[in-house]
């Protein structure tokens, strides 16, 4: 049996079919449609490089690639690439040729330093490591179980507080984008991100396949958006939390947690009985407000970096 790495076809919805299963049974605490694959490789701008690769044995996808160049970092020659194989499927060396494949491309488009998720599990580290990999910065998946779980009751706003949804932005989400931008920039990473683009956001973020604007809430205060949790949903029963987020202004008054509760509330009644989120594990007040919402840490994973020359 030979295993070959190739270029996912975008054409064919078999091929981005398959490509979507292994994720999804390789990392199952996100969500993965034909749809928004195709989006996250498409709507990328050339200067990321994106390419999506397959590793595949007599016929079968059994390994999966994304690789791009970090293109919206104010610190240029960073490379992302994150490879997930089938779990029935390892040890038939689909890993390494996807990190060969990966490697070679981001080098050649002039990456220095490459990032990487590993699921934090030994054999996965282990894998990482023995390729030059170190570990850095570690974050957990979250799951709650919304068609059991009680959830906390919702608050009533403060005063001069509104909620709202995504939806009630559509003719005009600028005032989104710019509380993203901001919340972005502070989120913890090693990779630092700045959203400047308003016309790259709107083909990114706000025509995400996944994005539900119904589920999306947004508070307002002062006549502004200044917290949000933007919700992702895949037409069927589960539900992500993409990004909770405050305006640095207003930080410090739970404005966050609204944000997030109503957003489920609005989940459970839509009919979802599965929410997923992540979070990085230095970011303490976000892990309190999911462990407050009955969230539960059901897996982590490492980000490596391997640095080159």
């Amino acid at each position: 049996m030979t295993v070959i790495v190739r270029d996912l076809r975008p054409g064919d919805r078999s091929d981005v079919e398959a490509f979507a299963r292994v994720r999804h049974l390789a990392l199952p605490y996100v969500l993965w449609t034909p749809e928004s694959i195709l989006h996250n490789l498409t709507r990328n701008p050339p200067e990321a490089q994106s390419r999506s690769l397959v590793a595949e044995e007599d016929g079968e996808t059994i390994g999966t690639a994304q690789v791009a160049l970090a293109h919206d970092s104010p610190e240029p020659g960073q490379g992302l690439l994150n490879i997930y194989v089938h779990p029935d499927r390892t040890r038939r060396g689909a890993g390494e040729l996807l990190v060969r494949a990966a490697e070679e491309h981001l080098t050649a488009h002039g990456a220095t330093k490459l990032f990487a998720w590993v699921l934090d599990e030994p054999a996965n580290r282990a894998f990482a490591e023995k390729r030059g990999y170190r570990a850095s910065r570690s974050a957990h998946f979250l799951r709650l179980d919304l068609a059991h779980a009680p959830l906390p009751p919702l608050p009533a706003p403060p005063p001069g507080v509104e909620l709202r949804t995504a939806a009630d932005f559509a003719d005009d989400p600028r005032p989104l984008f710019r509380l993203d931008a901001e919340t972005m920039a502070d989120e913890p990473s090693d990779v630092d991100a700045e959203f400047t683009d308003y016309e790259a956001w709107l083909k990114a973020t706000w025509r995400h396949p996944l994005l539900d604007r119904e589920l999306t809430t947004v508070v307002l205060a002062e006549g502004r958006p200044v917290a949000f949790s933007v919700a992702f949903t895949d037409g069927g029963a589960r539900y992500v939390t993409a990004m909770t987020g405050t305006a640095r202004a207003f930080r410090g008054r739970g404005l966050a947690k609204v944000a997030k509760t109503d957003s489920l509330h609005r989940a459970r009644a839509s009919g979802c009985t599965e929410a997923h989120t992540g979070n990085d594990t230095g970011n303490g007040p976000m892990l309190a407000i999911n462990k407050s919402l009955g969230y539960e840490i059901c897996a982590t994973e490492v980000r490596h970096v391997r640095e080159l020359g």
